[in-house]
């Protein structure tokens, strides 16, 4: 089976690059992110340990494929637990929030700082005041499509 969807990946790779169409421009996507129109994001209401977080959101691009977003997110003063369905990197634009990951430990997360949190992993978000991110998210391939494109780069090396 694993064979066969190797082979299958390599064919499928030599077609496209052979009978390819001649490569459109892509456009950039640039903007403000004053410039975003946010809109009402709500968390869950079963996440939410206290008070009454606002949570907004504008997607600012997505890929071609559908597996990466960028975004601007952006909360009022509450505590929740936050689910991560995507690995997502974050990176704090204003305010401040305190994180406190599965591992118990507690980070502050101000302008300026960076922080990644990996699929599949929970977190508990403290905002005293308002908090300001962009946030780089990425969806993970099936295993077979991940193995397969593993194989693709070896070969291409």
């Amino acid at each position: 089976m694993v064979l066969k969807l190797i082979l299958a990946t390599m064919v499928g790779s030599a077609v496209r690059s052979r009978f390819a169409e001649p490569a459109v421009p892509k456009a950039i996507v640039a903007t403000a992110t004053d410039d975003l129109e946010m809109e009402p994001c709500p968390i869950e209401p079963s996440w939410i340990i206290a008070g009454k977080p606002e949570a907004r959101r504008s997607l600012h691009s997505r890929s071609a494929d559908d597996q990466a977003t960028t975004a601007i997110w952006d909360c009022t003063a509450g505590t929740f637990h936050w689910h991560f369905g995507w690995d997502e990197t974050v990176v704090i634009l204003e305010g401040e929030v305190r994180v406190t990951g599965e591992d118990g430990a507690e980070r502050l997360l101000k302008v300026g700082d960076i922080a990644y949190f990996p699929a599949g992993s929970s977190a508990i978000w403290h905002i005293d005041e308002y908090v300001r991110k962009i946030a780089f998210g990425r969806r993970e391939f099936p295993g077979a499509v991940n193995m397969a494109l593993k194989l693709r780069d070896k070969f291409r090396r």
